[in-house]
């Protein structure tokens, strides 16, 4: 048996539909924690949407995960530490160990903002995928 799942999480519009989170204080709409979903074991994916106007009501950092934040759609804003990032489609932050954040959907955006979430804790990622194995002669399926 091959060690693989697919999950339906549903098309963007429809992501702030989704009521979700970690515990009871860092649950809100528009957030579906897609590792429940799945059996994931080294990434942690979450899947986000903020109506014009509102925002996370708390600020958090991590002491071992590092974030990356994937943002598809919208207009926004992330604080970081002491700065406030304007984000929007085709931003990619990348959020280290011990950074404080929280994000907004900009009040002036005419649509919601959408974004990933990316976590990981584990090991420091080789700069080349080195563990990979090519199977050159084996036929394509399609």
């Amino acid at each position: 048996m091959s060690d693989y799942e697919v999950v339906e999480i549903g098309a963007p519009e429809r992501w702030h539909e989704y009521v979700g989170g970690f515990r009871p204080e860092t649950t809100w709409a528009g957030r579906h924690v897609v590792d429940h979903d799945l059996q994931m074991q080294y990434i942690g994916m979450t899947a986000n949407a903020l109506q014009p106007g509102d925002s996370v009501s708390y600020w958090h950092r991590h002491s071992r995960i590092e974030e990356l934040y994937v943002f598809l759609h919208g207009r926004g804003q992330m604080g970081l530490d002491d700065d406030v990032v304007d984000v929007g489609p085709g931003s990619v932050v990348r959020v280290g160990q011990g950074v404080w954040r929280t994000w907004r959907a900009r009040p002036d955006s005419a649509e919601e903002l959408r974004w990933l979430c990316i976590r990981s804790g584990g090991g420091e990622l080789p700069h080349l995928p080195d563990d990979s194995e090519r199977a050159v002669d084996r036929p394509l399926p399609w």
